[in-house]
């Protein structure tokens, strides 16, 4: 009888997924970047630490990468902005989530280990590192009403740069300048004076 049943009236095959063990997983993997390391984090030690067998997980992620990544991001993936038209003070609030993010044990630990698994895996770029504030700094600039002489992308580029190496060489870590240091130098690079050609449009 069951098989004459409206199929919106029809129960799913199969045993339903259990919502509870992506936060555990996801928990358990942060907490083992940050005690132990990119190496150790494996699934299978994952496993172990938090009773999801290994299967479960890979249902869930296609690799033990994809797995490290969402973990490590996770705080990144969720920032949310909504540009007010300040300039200065919309980019003070992303870079400081943004730098919060990136140091976080998890993502300094996965950081390094990603970029050289990568090196041999090659992930399609659309692929490599599922997170971007950059459509939030786009969206902060366009609100501020700013129209800046160079690439939107290149100055992006320039600020993940520079955080990272806040993050992850010792000289600069050991400067500890303030956040409003990059703030400044953002804003003179979107907004020179005005008698002042951009390198970028004086070699066109």
């Amino acid at each position: 009888m069951a098989d004459h049943e409206p199929p919106s009236r029809r129960r799913p095959r199969g045993r339903p997924r259990d919502p509870n063990i992506e936060p555990v997983v996801l928990a358990t993997t942060r907490q083992l970047l940050g005690e132990s390391g990119f190496a150790a984090t494996t699934v299978q030690e994952i496993s172990r630490r938090c009773g999801v067998n290994v299967p479960a997980i890979y249902r869930r992620w296609p690799t033990r990468l994809a797995l490290i990544e969402e973990a490590a991001f996770s705080a990144l993936t969720q920032v949310t902005v909504e540009p007010t038209g300040d300039l200065r003070g919309d980019l003070r609030h992303l870079i400081h989530m943004f730098e919060s993010g990136l140091g976080a044990p998890a993502a300094r630990a996965a950081i390094p280990g990603l970029m050289a698994a990568y090196q041999h895996e090659a992930p399609p770029p659309a692929q490599w590192l599922q997170f971007s504030l950059r459509p939030h700094f786009y969206a902060i600039v366009k609100a501020a009403g700013v129209e800046p002489s160079f690439d939107l992308d290149e100055v992006f580029d320039a600020v993940h740069g520079i955080l990272l190496g806040r993050i992850f060489v010792p000289l600069a870590a050991a400067r500890h300048h303030p956040i409003d240091n990059i703030i400044e130098m953002i804003i003179r690079i979107l907004t020179p004076p005005a008698n002042t050609t951009s390198p970028g449009l004086a070699a066109r």
